[in-house]
């Protein structure tokens, strides 16, 4: 009976990703009727503009939303069963802090820096590096910390730290810096979904390939550290392997979106929330699927509302996930509360 349920869920669940990709295709500040799409997809569209429109510029932007929720979402199911904290996101390690740190340096540091160097380090590919190397340098420090501590809990701890320092490092930065220098952080901290080239997408792409599979390498294993470290162990699994693995998959899942599209909010600490209380299951391997499935449906809706159809206005995609996020899981978990009682 539950294998069915799950199956007419995930079929659900398929069908309205779908849906929602050509919808965001679609609509925008120009609505391209959704024939056209399917022909501007498959070949060209009865008009030259809307092909430019959906090639360049829509496409893209739809195809980076599907990663984002692919990434931050299994990024943040991989977090809640590690440290068996409901609360537990994709950036508690503080890669989100580092990219800002990074981020911050390019932007509010820019003046000091030569000529040549200053104007790369500000475009788009030197923030992308800068974000890199910030999210590489935390990470780099939590897995030299996670080879001396043993208690999972103390690991979070000490990325929750490493955030701290960051963004202390960050407001010192902003308090030095110009109004202009400002506005560009800020703009780069409310996440963009669009602006990204198709060589930017293909990179980001591999990346959270790359991520993803190594979360499906740790797929058996979560089930038994839903239980504990203890039980975990005696069942045969090298528990500091598949801790050092769920952290860098992580790491490469968080840190590159946060590259590419900036730090998005909620994304990863909601969705598998509602991919739990969807399928009723502590199954990883179902869980796992629910999630990348709620994610790219999460963050499609999100951007199809931040772009504000039928007109040219623009809202920030972080701002979104939040306003709709919060109040939807409230709103679940106080459901999931009347029908436990």
């Amino acid at each position: 009976m539950a294998t069915t349920r799950h199956t007419i869920l995930f079929w659900l669940l398929f069908s309205g990703t779908v849906l929602l990709f050509v919808a965001d295709i679609s609509l925008g500040s120009v609505t391209i009727p959704v024939r056209e799409v399917f022909k501007s997809l498959f070949g060209s569209s009865s008009k030259e503009t809307w092909d430019y429109i959906i090639v360049n510029y829509r496409l893209p932007k739809a195809i980076t939303a599907v990663l984002v929720g692919f990434g931050l979402s299994i990024s943040g199911l991989l977090m809640q069963t590690l440290f068996r904290n409901p609360l537990a996101g994709p950036y508690v390690l503080g890669l989100s802090s580092g990219s800002s740190l990074g981020v911050a340096l390019v932007i509010l540091g820019s003046a000091v820096m030569p000529g040549i160097v200053g104007h790369f380090m500000v475009s788009s590919y030197g923030i992308i590096l800068a974000s890199c190397l910030g999210s590489l340098l935390v990470l780099v420090a939590v897995l030299l910390v996670s080879k001396r501590l043993r208690d999972t809990s103390a690991i979070l701890i000490v990325g929750l730290m490493f955030g701290s320092f960051t963004n202390a490092f960050v407001g010192v930065l902003a308090y030095f810096s110009t109004a202009e220098q400002l506005q560009k952080f800020t703009f780069w901290s409310l996440g963009n979904l669009g602006n990204l080239s198709w060589t930017s997408v293909s990179i980001l792409s591999v990346s959270v390939l790359i991520g993803l599979l190594l979360s499906i390498a740790t797929i058996k294993p979560l089930d038994a550290l839903l239980l504990g470290e203890n039980y975990a162990k005696s069942l045969g699994i090298r528990y500091q392997r598949t801790q050092r693995i769920i952290i860098v998959a992580t790491s490469i899942l968080a840190g590159s979106i946060t590259a590419f599209a900036g730090p998005i909010a909620f994304i990863g600490l909601a969705v598998p929330h509602m991919a739990k209380l969807a399928f009723q299951t502590s199954n990883h391997r179902v869980l796992f699927v629910a999630t990348l499935f709620f994610g790219a449906m999460v963050m499609l809706f999100c951007d199809i509302v931040s772009q504000v159809p039928g007109t040219d206005l623009t809202l920030p995609i972080n701002a979104i996930t939040s306003i709709i996020g919060a109040p939807v899981v409230i709103w679940l978990l106080l459901r999931k509360q009347r029908f436990n009682a």
